[in-house]
């Protein structure tokens, strides 16, 4: 393991590199300021376990060695940190759990919230840093009441929806360089600043289920448990008729349109239940999957706690904020929508106020 230089005049920044060129980009610009900078890495995968381990999406053994040569580049050491047991542990059993549940897991909130600000944090804090950078694309500003969490400036890129769930308390501790960037200029950087993985492309998968295919993957999880596999069940109308036939309730989720197979009907259908415990996959119109009310629980504050507001929540990464009024009583917030939508149990429920993250948690 590389040393960390001596240099008590300037601050230790830790750039966690998750082998892709934003992270890459976020440590590069901090070297070319003149900061001190230690890269850290984070190694999700045991060897021996998922699939992603041969060369996933995000900390897999690959990546690994991309942000290795990325901080042989910039000149800096470069820690590996195994977080394997805490990211199957926070992570996927969690990922597992919550389709066998049929709900539908936000795996990427997860590793925000257990892994990346918490464990990785306390790394850097061991070797003297002062402060953790990531490549995220987000924004952490210092308001007149504190830091606040704010949207990216790139709106096709913006990934404030999944960091609702960072410890408030470690804002101050936490910079995101890109935020003010479109993924353009960080391009232009990673190129201009000769990257080696400058061309490397993104990753659209899940980081752990690199083929996509999150029912197998469960399957697979839920064997290796030693839990009962999903067993097949009926996909019934909203009267109860039976449709069709389906392999397992993890297949599916709310408002899933593709994939139902060939039922005995030529509506446009999607799916607008789920009950595990009978097997059964009821579907019927768009209509009859989405709500005007929802419950969010385990609800996280990032700004003070209120007991009531009008916000917007937005319930997918890519969905569009609906403007909301919300009543809150402990760690749960009753969310009365202008406007209908499809919201999966399990999903994130990120509410703001403007582009400013108020809170965040999931849909009962």
């Amino acid at each position: 393991m590389t040393s960390v230089p001596d240099s008590p005049s300037r601050p230790l920044i830790v750039a966690a590199l998750s082998g892709g060129v934003d992270s890459a980009v976020a440590a590069a610009l901090l070297v070319a300021e003149g900061h001190q900078v230690v890269g850290m890495t984070m190694r999700l995968y045991d060897a021996r376990g998922t699939a992603a381990s041969s060369g996933g999406r995000c900390c897999g053994p690959r990546d690994v060695e991309d942000a290795r040569a990325v901080c042989a580049h910039l000149g800096i050491p470069h820690y590996v940190v195994d977080l394997a047991a805490e990211f199957g542990a926070a992570v996927v059993d969690d990922f597992v759990e919550a389709y066998l549940a049929g709900e539908t897991p936000n795996p990427c909130v997860k590793c925000n919230q257990h892994i990346k600000f918490t464990p990785l944090l306390e790394r850097a804090r061991a070797i003297g840093a002062d402060l953790l950078v990531t490549g995220h694309y987000a924004q952490i500003v210092d308001g007149q009441r504190g830091h606040e969490l704010r949207r990216g400036r790139d709106p096709g890129k913006d990934q404030s929806y999944f960091l609702f769930s960072m410890p408030a308390a470690e804002l101050a501790a936490v910079q995101f360089p890109l935020g003010g960037m479109t993924k353009d200029e960080v391009r232009d950087h990673a190129a201009r600043l000769g990257l080696p993985n400058a061309a490397k492309p993104e990753s659209q998968e899940i980081c752990f289920v690199p083929d996509g295919d999150y029912a197998g993957f469960v399957s697979a999880q839920a064997l290796r448990r030693g839990r009962a596999m999903p067993g097949p069940g009926a996909i019934v109308d909203e009267e109860g008729s039976v449709l069709g036939h389906h392999d397992g309730v993890h297949r599916f989720t709310l408002g899933q349109h593709r994939g139902l197979g060939n039922l005995t009907t030529k509506a446009k259908l999607y799916v607008t239940a789920i009950d595990p415990a009978r097997a059964e996959v009821r579907v019927g119109a768009r209509e009859a999957a989405e709500r005007a009310e929802l419950v969010i629980r385990d609800l996280r504050w990032l700004s003070p706690p209120r007991a009531a507001l009008s916000a917007s929540v937005q319930v997918r990464h890519r969905g569009a904020p609906i403007t909301a009024e919300i009543a809150v009583a402990a760690d749960r917030a009753h969310v009365r929508l202008a406007a209908p939508t499809v919201a999966a149990p399990g999903q994130a429920a990120v509410i703001y106020d403007g582009d400013r993250v108020l809170a965040g948690g999931w849909v009962a």
